[in-house]
């Protein structure tokens, strides 16, 4: 069945799933005339709400039933969650149905003057690239929005009033599984590490649903030169003629990259004679904070921002205005001369590995669930800075097991707790293990819905109890 967007007046189509992508797309689906069913799982107290909002513009929702095609479905926008082996899409491929991805909904209503999209996607740092890829942009005096998995919808921006000169897209592997159509004008992959296997079914069909923001590239695609499989997508990818293959790298970069030389951020992809030549692009000190895997996310930013044709200048500007958000890498504070550091948002080994690289020596706070992650190659590679680690959550035996074989003579606490009070008793014992000088570092590897609501309460809940360690003023950053 072929659907035409510019047609789905009177079109049946149905929406899979409410949340932030959700709700938009009906929304935006009704007011283009479409008769849309929303189905959905679950049946809880925030889905009613959504329901309520929806209803009253003509749409049906149906709450509690995520398995069944409703009848005369012509097509399905999907959010980005559900798998591709969910009943409803299997029953959609039986029916001959198509499935979209909001992010394709939204590629496929640009107007022909929309603003073009300088795409980020990875394993790790997306949101932290893209927000620095906007404040870039803005420091360049262009008109722009860090939109898509940041947590802004690609369809409230697209059908919105705002005229923009470009925008910043994140995308998860689970968006650009669903948009066969996107053609951005640039795109980065900026690490591909073990995640999410569970929904790709392989780490191939993983790197190869990453590898989509490339197609059909105008201007440059971007790969981490530390990590050959982004530049394998690249190699694999159908871009337009002329577009080029842009690296970063940490190291001093050739021709064709960006990279780092004497703590300066210099760019040889895009500048005249670039076998001989190099642009001073900023200082190391002006990423914020400036840990290695921080200073790739500038680079990849930059990169991005350069192929949109960005003066250097700007550059410089824009990664001095950035402050990154909160549970990456954020000092918390100085207690007896340990330095506190949130990085709840390091979900997966690959994100706390960049974040143990980062300081000299630690006491690890760690733990939740491993969603299918081993610990050993995190641990070998980390066991040389570690004074000491406190292990939380469902999973710990996994991480104590691989300290157990690869850094025996390291100080583990193994707290059996989930109560509301663990973090507080895993800040205080990490205190008790730490020097001055040390730091104490939240990176936990693994997801934070065994003990917490999210990442950002796991967050919140080690920052209060490091201030609750001392009685007196706490230095904070």
């Amino acid at each position: 069945m072929t659907i035409d967007v510019t047609d789905l007046a009177g079109r049946h189509v149905t929406v899979a799933g409410l949340g932030v992508s959700g709700v938009p797309a009906a929304r935006a689906l009704r007011g283009l005339g479409a008769t849309v069913t929303v189905v959905n799982g679950s049946d809880g107290e925030p889905q009613r709400a959504q329901a309520a909002e929806l209803e009253p513009l003509g749409i049906t929702v149906r709450l509690g039933d995520g398995d069944t095609l409703p009848d005369g479905t012509e097509l399905i926008v999907t959010t980005p969650g559900w798998k591709p082996t969910s009943p409803l899409f299997l029953a959609a491929e039986k029916a001959g149905v198509p499935v979209w991805g909001d992010v394709e909904l939204a590629w496929r209503l640009r107007g022909p003057d929309s603003a073009p999209w300088l795409a980020v996607t990875g394993t790790n740092g997306k949101t932290t690239t893209v927000r620095m890829l906007a404040s870039i942009l803005e420091a360049a005096g262009l008109r722009t929005a860090a939109v898509g998995n940041i947590g802004v919808s690609l369809l409230d921006i697209v059908l919105g009033d705002t005229p923009y000169d470009v925008l910043a897209v994140e995308l998860s592997s689970y968006q650009l599984h669903w948009a066969p159509s996107l053609r951005a004008h640039s795109g980065a992959v900026l690490n591909l590490a073990p995640d999410h296997l569970d929904w790709h079914g392989s780490m191939a069909a993983y790197a190869t649903d990453k590898g989509r923001i490339y197609e059909g590239n105008q201007v440059a695609c971007v790969y981490n030169a530390a990590d050959p499989a982004t530049e394998d997508l690249v190699r694999a990818a159908d871009v337009e003629e002329g577009c080029r293959a842009i690296g970063f790298t940490l190291g001093t970069p050739g021709p064709s990259q960006l990279g780092v030389v004497e703590n300066i951020l210099v760019d040889r992809a895009f500048v005249e004679n670039r076998q001989k030549n190099a642009q001073e692009l900023a200082e190391v000190a002006d990423v914020n904070p400036p840990a290695p895997h921080n200073i790739a996310n500038a680079l990849a930013a930059a990169a991005l921002a350069r192929a949109y044709g960005v003066p250097p200048t700007a550059v410089r500007d824009g990664l001095r205005a950035f402050r990154p958000d909160p549970h990456r890498v954020e000092h918390v504070a100085d207690v007896g001369g340990v330095s506190y550091v949130d990085d709840s948002k390091a979900t997966n080994t690959h994100a706390a590995e960049a974040s143990l690289g980062a300081y000299e020596h630690i006491v690890w706070v760690a733990g939740g669930l491993a969603k299918g992650a081993t610990f050993d190659d995190l641990v070998t590679t980390a066991a040389g800075r570690l004074r000491g680690a406190v292990l939380i959550g469902a999973d710990r035996a996994l991480i104590r097991e691989a300290l157990a074989r690869h850094a025996a003579d390291v100080p583990v606490v193994d707290l059996d707790r989930t109560d509301t009070g663990a973090m507080a008793a895993a800040v205080r014992e990490a205190a008790r293990l730490a020097r001055p000088g040390d730091t104490v570092l939240l990176a936990p590897a693994c997801a934070s819905m065994d003990m917490f609501t999210n990442y950002n309460k796991r967050g919140d809940a080690f920052a209060a109890a490091v201030h609750d360690l001392a009685p007196g003023p706490v230095a904070d950053e």
